[in-house]
């Protein structure tokens, strides 16, 4: 009865004789009702002082531990056109594999026989080039000659200086002997004549002396000439000396102006062998290029570049290709605020899609479905999402992750950080206050270890 009315039925009828009445009204509910709301205030009051373990939160993607190891695309870089599909999709290759044949585009390349031609003008510039070494080992040769000769000359010329220098000084000699001998004949004559006007000679006496004289004076004149022409000697022996050296300076000048002009022409000539080698290598890599092959093992997940005769530009995508053997990680991004709560090394508890799991995100030792992982890289820029990145790799003396994961798959990571009462973990949550900053274990060990 709701008891709406003023009138009750309760104050005109015995109602307590119905059995609903007697059930309904009796005191006993209100008892166990009420040992059950304390049963429940004593059980709530010790779970608030039961320990929380505080975590963070962060959804990712399965990915590769190096970077290596990640799916790829397999571009070509040079320009070409598919000839040739060796494989299909779904396909396994071994590193070395040949996955197409492509043919080439540009006009400078058509020649099949490029590379051979390119190394017959190699061989016959290097032929050049040793032809230029040859005139030059040639006028090597002409060089030391001439210098040889030009000694020679040279000596055989300073000879002839020295005769004549010896000449001109016996020459001196005898002009210098004929001066005396004039100077003799003329005091002779000039007694001679003396005597003779004192009557003391005859006039035959003075006629001798004088043609002695006359003699004396021509012998003087001929030892001065003979003297003038050997100095004339000296004279012209100087001039042969020098001429001799211009005319072999000359001739090495010019014979070494034919050596440098060789080798410059050889340089030209190695300059561009070399140039011809670095072309026929470049045609000779060039055509390994028209096989893309496979640069790891790995499966064959799509092919980007499709049909026979499409074209394509250098660095374009041609087949995508993931690495058969892999080490997985997370790629995990997280709030700037918790930042400071992750480092190297730490703890978290991975869920992955598709994976049944049961989660007591507060208390992971009774969580089902979780794995083991450990921070090994924190991104030191904020990623365009505006978190920053977390790498994960699989946590040791754990249950190793599944096998069926694959690379690209959704993950679900937790952090584990401090252990705290429930109570402190509701009051913080209801308060919006971030989890406790702490620093590891080994981080305050060192620090200790410092002091």
């Amino acid at each position: 009865m709701l008891n709406i009315s003023t009138n009750s039925v309760n104050k005109n009828v015995d109602i307590s004789r119905f059995t609903s009445v007697q059930k309904a009204l009796h005191r006993r509910h209100y008892k166990h009702f009420n040992r059950l709301l304390i049963t429940f205030g004593v059980i709530g009051i010790i779970i608030l002082f039961l320990p929380w373990t505080q975590n963070i939160t962060a959804s990712g993607l399965v990915t590769t531990l190096t970077p290596d190891q990640r799916p790829q695309t397999i571009q070509s870089p040079i320009p070409g056109r598919i000839e040739k599909w060796f494989v299909k999709e779904g396909d396994f290759v071994s590193k070395g594999d040949t996955i197409l044949f492509i043919s080439e585009i540009k006009n400078e390349y058509f020649d099949p026989n490029l590379a051979e031609r390119t190394s017959q003008q190699i061989k016959a510039k290097s032929s050049s080039v040793q032809s230029y070494v040859g005139k030059v080992n040639a006028l090597n040769n002409q060089i030391s000659a001439l210098a040889n000769e030009r000694k020679l000359k040279l000596e055989q010329a300073e000879n002839k200086l020295l005769q004549s220098k010896l000449k001109a000084k016996s020459d001196s000699i005898d002009f210098e002997a004929s001066k005396t001998n004039l100077s003799i004949a003329q005091k002779q004559f000039e007694r001679t004549q003396q005597l003779q006007s004192e009557g003391l000679k005859a006039v035959t006496d003075v006629e001798e002396k004088r043609l002695k004289l006359q003699e004396t004076q021509a012998k003087l004149i001929s030892q001065e000439n003979k003297y003038l022409a050997a100095q004339n000697e000296i004279i012209n022996a100087k001039v042969e000396l020098n001429r001799i050296s211009a005319e072999y300076t000359d001739k090495i000048s010019k014979a070494q102006s034919d050596k440098f002009t060789a080798q410059s022409s050889g340089f030209d000539a190695e300059a561009q062998v070399t140039k011809l080698e670095n072309a026929f290598t470049n045609y000779s890599i060039r055509n390994e290029m028209y096989y893309i092959k496979a640069p790891q093992d790995g499966y064959i997940n799509k092919a980007i570049k499709a049909g026979i005769g499409e074209t394509f530009k250098e660095g374009e995508q041609l087949v995508g290709i993931s690495p058969s053997n892999f080490d997985v990680a997370i790629e995990t991004f997280i709030n700037p605020i918790d930042l400071p709560l992750v480092h190297i090394g730490e703890v978290f508890r991975v869920q992955f899609d598709g994976w049944p799991a049961i989660i007591f995100s507060g208390w992971p030792n009774v969580s089902y479905g979780t794995y083991g992982a450990k921070v090994v890289a924190i991104e030191r820029f904020i990623s365009p999402n505006g978190k920053f990145r977390v790498l994960l790799a699989p946590a040791e003396n754990e249950h190793k992750w599944p096998e069926a994961i694959r690379v690209g798959s959704g993950a679900r990571a937790i952090g584990l950080l401090e252990d705290v009462p429930i109570w402190f973990e509701l009051w913080r949550q209801l308060n919006g206050f971030p989890p406790n900053y702490y620093q590891p274990s080994g981080t305050k060990t060192a620090k200790a270890d410092k002091k």
